[in-house]
């Protein structure tokens, strides 16, 4: 059994692999709980992702953990990557893996919805040539209500009419509405040039946006842990 394991700001994501299909997966509140969780699972190979937590830090926290594989930019990958800077996020290097996996051969967009929004193209599932950052849903509504003194701080929700005569309402619809529409515009722009295309969105807020883009989409929750598995098993092969 394969060991993925995804270090985020304040959760611990993991994800138990038989060869390529994700068996199971659980979320840690801590290293400690999931040390305790481990202490007894027998495991082949691991890999670890960190958004910030320091390895050196995890490792010590995971000491059951035998040599796992502690994914940087310097990792081997099973694609080829051209992203020309060192501070690409681990999260979006493992979510392309995943969507080479998924798609094999194929031009594939990954879109994100977490904290920002992520756009990542993979060509011919051979080439990464990089993509887009934006702010993300929750990261809108917190700026427009910290940097201005009087819009309220809005929680996202479902919002149909484009024009509204509230100021929460507003919001609501130029945030939501707003995304949407970056969205579809963005898979367009890359269709023209890469088709046939391949969306894939994952992400916290995937769910919430799912059914309001217009493209044929592939929603997959777990995208990131098949990515680490994928780069597993690419460095750790059987």
């Amino acid at each position: 059994m394969n060991l993925a394991i995804d270090v985020g700001n304040t959760k611990t994501k993991i994800g138990f692999f038989k060869e390529d299909r994700l068996e199971s997966t659980k979320t840690f509140e801590s290293l400690y709980e999931l040390n305790q969780f481990l202490d007894s699972k027998k495991i082949d190979s691991t890999i670890i992702s960190s958004v910030n937590t320091a390895y050196d830090k995890i490792l010590e926290e995971l000491p059951s953990l035998q040599k796992p594989i502690l994914l940087n930019t310097e990792t081997p990958l099973p694609f080829k990557n051209q992203y020309k800077s060192k501070t690409i996020g681990l999260d979006r290097l493992a979510a392309v893996a995943g969507a080479q996996l998924l798609h094999p051969n194929k031009n594939v967009l990954v879109i994100d919805l977490g904290t920002c929004i992520t756009y990542e193209f993979l060509e011919q599932g051979k080439t990464y040539h990089g993509g887009a950052i934006s702010p993300g849903m929750n990261m809108r509504f917190k700026s427009m209500h910290n940097f201005t003194a009087r819009l309220p701080l809005v929680k996202p929700e479902e919002v149909d009419d484009w024009i509204s005569n509230s100021t929460e309402g507003s919001m609501l619809s130029g945030v939501v509405h707003g995304i949407r529409a970056e969205i579809d515009t963005y898979i367009q722009e890359v269709e023209s040039k890469y088709a046939p295309l391949k969306v894939i969105i994952t992400g916290g807020d995937a769910k919430f946006f799912e059914s309001k883009i217009k493209a044929t989409i592939f929603a997959i929750p777990e995208l990131v842990l098949v990515g680490l598995n994928a780069i597993l098993r690419y460095n750790v092969p059987v």
